[in-house]
C-alpha cells in the first residue's frame, strides 16, 4: 500500500443499496487495515473552505499579544487560542512546532447540555472568524455522522446507533498554524508521532504534504489525498469501543526539507466526540473467543480527561 484508500460518500448517500454497501465495506476494510481513508463529495463546498482559510490566516497573522488575549487559563485549551509548543504527543517532552485555536460545540437547547461545554471565544479583531468557523464544524459534523452511520452498519449495530452520542457531542474544530521553521527544530517536529483520541478525525489541509501514517509493518507512508477530499481516521475511543476492530494508526506530521523551512502549513482536523456519558465499552459485536473482551469499561469524558493530562493540556 502507498497511499490511503480513497472513498466516495456519494456512494453511501446514492439511494441504491449496491452503492451503499460498497462505502460501508470499502471504509470498514481500509480502517481494519490502515485506520486512514480520503474522502470525496463530503458536505464542505469550496467557499466555505475558501471563506475559512482566509479566517484563519487572518488570525494567525495578528501579533501574539492580541492573539494572547484569547488563550483562556482553566479549560485545558478547549476553547480559544493555544499558543505555539504548549501541545506534546503523549510520551514525549518537546512541544509540537505549532499554534492553534479550537471552536467547539454549541449544542441545541433541548439536548440539555448548555451548562457542560464552555462557550465558545469570541473574535473582535475579525467580524467573520467565529461566524465561519461554526459553518464549516456543522458541515463537517454532519459528514462525520453520515461515516459513523456506515460504520455502525460495518460492526453490526443499528445504523444510527452513533447518531445520539455524535450529534451536539464534544466535537472540537482546530485550525493549527505550523509556523515557518527559523532554526534546527532539535527533535522537535511539526506534530509528533500519536493516535488521536476521539471518535474519527476529519482532516482539512492534508494535501500541502506532511502527514505520515504508520503501517503495519512499521514504515511511515506519505498520506496524500487529492485536494477536494477530507482525511479521515479511526481514533483511540473507537478502537476501543470497537475492541480494536478498527485501527487507531499512529500517525505525525514532518517537518518539510530545509529548502522549504520558510513555508508555513496550515490544517485544519475536526475531531470527533460524542457526548461525554457514552459508555466506551467493548462491543459484544467485536468480542469472540479470538478476541476478548481488551479494555476496561469507561466513559467518553473520563477517558477524554485522561488524554487531555498525558497529551499536557491539563496540568494534575
Amino acid at each position: 500500500m502507498k497511499n490511503i484508500p480513497s472513498v466516495d460518500l456519494a456512494d453511501f448517500i446514492s439511494g441504491d443499496p449496491d452503492r451503499k454497501q460498497k462505502f460501508v465495506d470499502e471504509i470498514g476494510r481500509a480502517y481494519e487495515e490502515i485506520g486512514f481513508v480520503s474522502l470525496k463529495n463530503h458536505f464542505l463546498n469550496d467557499q466555505l473552505v475558501g471563506d475559512l482559510y482566509k479566517e484563519v490566516k487572518a488570525f494567525f497573522a495578528l501579533p501574539l499579544e492580541t492573539k494572547k488575549n484569547y488563550e483562556i487559563e482553566g479549560l485545558g485549551g478547549q476553547r480559544g487560542y493555544v499558543s505555539f509548543g504548549k501541545e506534546h504527543a503523549k510520551g514525549k517532552k518537546e512541544g509540537d512546532l505549532k499554534e492553534f485555536w479550537h471552536f467547539g460545540q454549541e449544542p441545541e437547547e433541548d439536548a440539555n447540555l448548555i451548562d457542560e461545554y464552555p462557550d465558545n471565544v469570541q473574535v473582535n479583531e475579525l467580524p467573520d472568524f467565529n461566524k465561519t468557523g461554526m459553518e464549516a464544524y456543522r458541515m463537517l459534523e454532519k459528514t462525520g455522522i453520515y461515516v459513523l452511520r456506515a460504520l455502525a452498519i460495518y460492526i453490526g449495530l443499528d445504523e444510527h446507533y452513533f447518531d445520539h452520542w455524535a450529534s451536539n457531542g464534544n466535537s472540537i474544530l482546530r485550525p493549527i498554524h505550523y509556523p515557518p521553521i527559523t532554526e534546527e527544530p532539535k527533535g522537535a517536529v511539526r506534530a509528533g508521532a500519536h493516535g488521536d483520541i476521539n471518535l474519527i478525525t476529519l482532516l482539512m489541509g492534508a494535501s500541502t504534504g506532511g502527514l505520515q501514517v504508520l503501517r503495519k509493518d512499521g514504515v511511515w507512508m506519505d498520506a496524500i489525498p487529492e485536494e477536494d477530499e477530507l482525511v479521515i481516521n479511526v481514533g483511540d475511543m473507537l478502537e476501543r469501543h470497537t475492541n480494536n476492530k478498527l485501527r487507531s494508526t499512529i500517525h505525525r506530521v514532518v517537518n518539510p526539507p530545509k529548502e522549504e523551512w520558510d513555508k508555513p502549513r496550515y490544517s485544519i482536523p475536526f475531531f470527533m466526540h460524542p457526548r461525554s456519558d457514552m459508555p466506551l465499552n467493548c462491543l459484544p459485536e467485536c468480542i469472540d473467543k479470538d478476541h476478548p473482551k481488551a479494555y476496561d469499561d469507561i466513559t467518553a469524558g473520563e477517558f477524554l480527561y485522561e488524554r487531555l493530562v498525558d497529551i499536557g493540556l491539563i496540568k494534575k
